[in-house]
């Protein structure tokens, strides 16, 4: 609740009037009888008789917000007021309901635009490279900026950490087919996760980059032998973890009280065994002759939207010993091989409590307790109707559970967590205005922000993530053995660098641009009209941008940092000359909260 009175004089008008009347009233949930409300003063509508009347209370404005930010990346009032108006539970069911756009369409978009542009401009289409990464990033920037599926993308981008394929390599050449194996996450966001994994273990970016991928069978004379890497990388990464799990997620033991393994090199061995025989299952148009796809062929010349193709002279069709003394039979087709595998592995205890920890940690906070973990898994395990891996209801528990809608643990060591860069900027350009130099072109290049802060879509250094689940930084994180993942990419280099992006994007007002040219070229800019208008009053203007920005948490020490900071940006002035001091505390204001611990850390 903020307050906003500059004397006494109201306390005293309040009391007289309420001793005046024969009900009894209720403070903060609505007067009744007809009582005048007077205040010294007051701001916008803050009018006196909103705090008393329950509609002056922010705090379900506030935990609005902080839902938002953990369903999506935050957002404008009016997105917060929405979640206020609907309730979280049917907030989430909208969301659902929402129409999923593809980032491959988004691709081709921009390509026309590119060409047409170029095409005016008289230059040679023929020169220009692409579509490669950067295209990628103009493509996820559009869908994000301009859907309202929040929830959707928020998911498909922690699954996108979980089932990992990267631009540290070849991939960064192909923009449009990493798009389309980004699509595959955004379809099953709020699909299955067993038909998620058997369409992900298919398609050729990941066949690539984890190299099963013209994965032949054995030839032991002439030292043939299939690639490991998926195989391992499938259990450990994306399915069941190193270690066996009990229902909540924490390690089982054994009689010597050491940690159980989930598999050895031996179930590494037979599993590579399975992936074989997986080749480009269409060819690119124009790249070889005669134009049909074959088993052996470079990726290079591979359709990289198409799924691989099972070629069975190169598939292992011996026997194959999976894991808790699982066979699969001789003489099978490959892909009944790899469906049967994968279903194997998708009902292993182990997966339920594997999955959730990841999901909570990417959506809620760091470290959630055995029990969050479990009642999750739980749901994962079975939706309610009998059905395993259902997202739906596993992204519902997630962000419905008492220990997301609780503010009781805020001052617990264990709550929140650090969060991640890409999601601090987008949290800044989702909740104000842009200014487009070009309508409906979000065309940002990214590379600034994975560069400099080592966090951007399919930007992962390895396999293994940007960060770690499991990542202990040392000191007083470590002496509560508690985890930070996101720590693991914050240094001296990525927090400069995070500062002095949030500058340019704010002081400086540039919030992103493309690598187009001058043709095509853009620099996104921040609107900042409104905060403008309210900058005379410096606690109007940090509670709004509290509520917005740090979900009403901002502390004393960094209220009076603002105060100090702010109330020397001003002059006495008219007409441009206001204009300016009003500009530039507006954009300080927001640059010094999104800075400030308080941001940073939340909770």
């Amino acid at each position: 609740m903020v307050i906003r009175f500059k004397t006494l004089l109201f306390f005293f008008l309040w009391i007289t009037s309420v001793r005046s009347q024969s009900d009894t009233i209720t403070i903060g949930a609505g007067s009744p009888g007809p009582i005048t409300w007077m205040a010294s003063s007051h701001v916008e509508g803050s009018g006196p008789e909103k705090m008393l009347n329950g509609n002056g209370l922010d705090g379900p404005f506030m935990a609005a917000s902080r839902f938002l930010a953990q369903a999506g990346f935050g957002g404008k009032k009016e997105d917060i007021e929405k979640v206020l108006s609907m309730g979280l539970e049917s907030w989430i069911d909208h969301q659902f309901s929402l129409p999923n756009e593809h980032l491959t369409d988004i691709v081709d978009e921009i390509m026309t635009d590119i060409f047409e542009a170029r095409t005016r401009a008289g230059l040679d289409n023929g020169e220009y490279y692409g579509p490669w990464a950067v295209h990628f990033h103009y493509a996820w920037w559009t869908r994000l900026m301009r859907n309202e599926d929040v929830l959707r993308i928020k998911v498909a981008q922690a699954l996108s950490e979980i089932l990992v394929v990267s631009f540290n390599s070849d991939i960064a050449a192909w923009g449009k087919g990493a798009a389309s194996y980004y699509d595959v996450l955004l379809r099953h966001a709020f699909g299955n996760y067993n038909d998620m994994l058997k369409e992900v273990a298919v398609h050729p970016v990941m066949g690539y980059y984890l190299s099963h991928y013209n994965n032949p069978k054995a030839i032991p004379e002439q030292n043939i032998f299939p690639d490991e890497n998926f195989a391992r990388e499938v259990m450990q990464l994306f399915t069941i973890g190193l270690y066996e799990l009990n229902p909540d997620g924490t390690r089982k033991k054994d009689t010597s009280g050491n940690d159980i393994p989930s598999y050895n090199i031996d179930d590494i061995k037979e599993l590579a065994r399975v992936f074989t025989g997986l080749g480009m299952g269409a060819v690119e148009k124009g790249m070889v002759w005669p134009p049909e796809p074959r088993f052996g062929l470079n990726i290079y010349f591979a359709d990289k939207l198409r799924p691989m193709a099972m070629y069975e002279d190169f598939h292992d069709t011996d026997e194959k010993k999976l894991l808790n003394g699982i066979v699969l039979p001789p003489g099978q087709k490959g892909m009944d091989d790899i469906h049967q595998t994968i279903d194997h592995l998708f009902q292993h205890p182990n997966i339920g409590p594997f999955i959730a920890l990841r999901l909570i940690q990417r959506l809620v906070k760091s470290n959630p307790t055995p029990a969050y973990v479990g009642r999750v898994a739980a749901v994962f395990n079975n939706n309610g109707q009998g059905i395993k891996g259902d997202l739906k209801a596993v992204v519902k528990a997630i962000l419905l559970d008492k220990e997301a809608r609780s503010n009781e643990d805020f001052l617990s060591p264990d709550n929140g967590q650090v969060r991640p860069p890409l999601y601090r900027l987008i949290h800044l350009f989702k909740s104000m205005t842009l200014d487009l130099p070009y309508e409906g072109r979000y065309w940002n290049n990214g590379f600034d922000i994975l560069d400099g802060m080592g966090h951007h879509p399919l930007g992962s250094p390895t396999v293994f993530n940007f960060y770690p689940t499991d990542f202990q930084p040392s000191g007083p994180l470590a002496a509560e053995g508690l985890v930070s993942p996101e720590l693991k990419i914050h240094n001296t280099s990525t927090a400069i660098n995070y500062i002095n992006k949030m500058y340019a994007s704010t002081a400086w007002n540039s919030a992103w641009w493309s690598w187009e040219g001058e043709q095509v070229d853009q620099a996104v800019e921040i609107n900042y009209d409104y905060y403008m208008e309210i900058s005379h009053d410096l606690e109007f203007l940090i509670n709004e941008l509290d509520k917005l920005l740090t979900h009403g948490q901002l502390t004393d020490d960094t209220r009076r940092i603002l105060r100090e900071n702010l109330i020397q940006i001003y002059w006495p002035s008219e007409g441009l000359n206001q204009y300016w001091w009003r500009y530039s505390r507006a954009r300080m204001a927001v640059y010094l909260i999104m800075i400030s611990p308080d941001y940073v850390v939340f909770k």
